[in-house]
């Protein structure tokens, strides 16, 4: 009988090495979690913002065996993230004006690789057929608009912009309305298509500019600042721990006719995903261009 157990127990062993592959391949089973880096890219969520970084997801997990992780977050949340390390990088960092507070506290406990993007601009936007062209004509004209504005989030950089320009220019009979950039845009669809008059937050690169005649109004005050650029940021050591797909992050730009092209494609599909993956092969030989 003793020998019989002993048999059986010796039987089990051999099964239980073979299952747990002691003695075979070390090949994960289907199904089974890779050991991948991930990368953690942090945006917000601006029409700008969500197709850059979607397209950039569908690059490093083509070209570098990583999985990325988008966040999005509220602007100031996401810089303090990239430098607490929480969040590895972000592309689409507004400078010097729009994010300039965040900058004057954090730039030093990140690592900035340059413009992305030249030629942004943000300030506030009204359709062409809107028969004013200044920020100084909005008080006078206040009824026209229904006496407001229509913002993104609150911690955006524009809308702190606006809410500087409503005091500057002595702007009492309009408020400033805050909601998302989804929410902005679909204002404006229903206004412009019933042709009446609207002014919101706004800036470009934005595929606004593309399905409406739209015009910026004239800030003399300048408080809505320049040209800017949309810079790329790292949290401090990304690039010892993956110098390659720093490099890239380093070297990859848009024009303003590529980067109004991607986000007028992401317009296009319901998954974000989906059409960041199509852009990136329908212009396969600027991407590539990027690794040369």
């Amino acid at each position: 009988m003793k020998k019989n157990i002993f048999v059986l127990l010796a039987s089990l062993m051999v099964l239980a090495l073979a299952l747990t592959g002691c003695g075979g391949t070390d090949a994960p089973a289907e199904g089974e979690a890779t050991d991948k880096d991930v990368i953690k890219l942090g945006y917000v969520q601006w029409a700008c913002a969500n197709a850059n970084s979607h397209m950039l997801e569908a690059v490093l997990e083509e070209k570098f065996d990583v999985d990325v992780e988008l966040v999005a977050m509220e602007a100031g949340i996401l810089w303090s993230s990239v430098a607490t390390g929480d969040i590895d990088a972000m592309a689409c960092a507004w400078l010097p004006g729009t994010h300039k507070a965040y900058a004057e506290e954090l730039m030093n406990e990140v690592v900035d690789l340059g413009p992305m993007f030249e030629g942004a601009r943000i300030g506030l936007v009204v359709p062409q057929y809107v028969e004013i062209d200044s920020i100084e004509e909005l008080n006078a004209n206040a009824d026209k608009f229904n006496g407001e504005i229509v913002g993104i989030d609150a911690g955006a950089g524009v809308v702190a912009a606006a809410n500087a320009a409503l005091t500057d220019y002595n702007i009492t009979d309009m408020q400033l309305l805050t909601s998302s950039d989804a929410a902005m845009t679909a204002s404006l669809k229903t206004a412009y298509e019933e042709g009446e008059w609207i002014v919101v937050t706004g800036w470009t690169p934005h595929w606004m500019f593309g399905a409406f005649d739209l015009k910026f109004l004239d800030d003399p005050n300048g408080n809505f600042g320049g040209n800017e650029t949309i810079n790329v940021l790292t949290r401090q050591g990304f690039a010892e721990d993956h110098p390659e797909i720093n490099a890239f992050l380093d070297n990859y730009s848009l024009d303003t006719a590529q980067y109004g092209a991607l986000i007028s494609m992401l317009e296009e599909y319901d998954d974000d995903a989906e059409g960041a993956q199509n852009w990136v092969a329908e212009n396969r030989e600027l991407v590539d261009s990027w690794f040369e």
